[in-house]
Parts: structure tokens; sequence; C-alpha cells
């Protein structure tokens, strides 16, 4: 019985242990190069969330304060630990954020929303403003406002806010040189 052998006598029908060794060198390489661009894919992702979810509590807020013919306040506060904005009925310094994430308001104030940002999270809110005045009757916002959305590795959206409750998303240069896809440059 003549029995046919795919390879040549002599020659090894498998890996070597340093094929092998090498094989796993250059999947290890890809991995760790992939993991680290989804890290930063995912943090975008997180951060363009977190300027569509401002932008549409600024909208929100303008509309209820119209709707109730009642002057609305959105306020901004940062710490090491945390930066937060609470949506809410009364003067500018009646409602703050916890560090738990809730909101505290002086007697006759009422929060009705509250966003936190962890320190420790993916995204951080800083603004030029403490507070923001949406007029109930007028529908005009007072003052003006930039608020930056930012990641750990600088990335940003800035949410620039005109009198009239209207907010424009610009990103500034990233630190390669280019920008945030999707955005107009600031």
């Amino acid at each position: 019985m003549n029995r046919h052998h795919p390879y040549p006598q002599g020659l090894p029908a498998g890996l070597t242990l340093i094929e092998s060794l090498i094989v796993l060198a250059i999947v290890a390489i890809g991995m760790g190069t992939a993991l680290a661009d989804f890290r930063q894919l995912r943090e975008r992702r997180q951060l363009e969330a977190a300027a569509a979810q401002l932008e549409t509590d600024l909208m929100a807020t303008r509309s209820l304060a119209v709707a109730r013919n009642h002057n609305v306040r959105v306020g901004f506060e940062s710490s090491t630990d945390y930066s937060c904005y609470v949506v809410h009925i009364g003067a500018a310094d009646d409602c703050h954020c916890t560090a738990e994430g809730a909101a505290t308001c002086r007697p006759g104030a009422e929060a009705i929303r509250t966003v936190m940002f962890q320190a420790s999270g993916p995204v951080a809110l800083r603004s030029n403003v403490r507070s923001m005045l949406f007029d109930g009757t007028k529908g005009t916002i007072t003052p003006t406002g930039t608020l930056r959305l930012i990641t750990r590795d600088g990335t940003a959206i800035h949410q620039i806010v005109n009198i009239m409750g209207r907010v424009r998303s610009c990103s500034p240069p990233l630190a390669n040189g280019g920008r945030l896809a999707g955005y107009a440059a600031c």
C-alpha cells in the first residue's frame, strides 16, 4: 500500500515555538492598538452624547420658561471632584449640586433637573458663566455663555448660547492639529 505524505521527508508538519511566539507578539501589538483606538472612540461618543444632552436640556429649559411664563435658571458648578448643572426655579445661587449627584435648594426654589459629571469620568463640564436666566416672558437668556465639555485627552465640544437661547456647537482644534468630525471649528 502506497501512502501519500503531504510534506516531503524531513520537513516539520507544524509551527515551531519561535514562529508561534512571533505570531502571538504581532497579534498582541494589534490588539493593544485596537483597544487604545476603541477607548478613544468610546470617549468621543460619550462626549458627543453629553453635548447633545446639554443642548437638549438648554432648549427644553427655554421652552419650559416660556410655557410656564416664569423665569427658569441653569446653574453651573465645577470642583475637583465633579462638575454639574442644575435646571431650577429661583435665584442664581438657590440650588447647588451635591457630591452624590442630587441638587439641594433653598426654601422657595425648585430643582427640575440635575446632571453630574464625575472627575473620574470621561467628560467634564466647564462654563464661563455661573448661571443663565431663561426669561419666561421674552424668551431670552442672560447672560450668554460658552459651555465646554472636555474629555481627559483634551478633545472638546463647545456649546455657545446666544441671547435668544440658540445653541451653536463647535470643536476647537485637536492636539494633533485636526478637528472633531461633524463639528464646525471654534
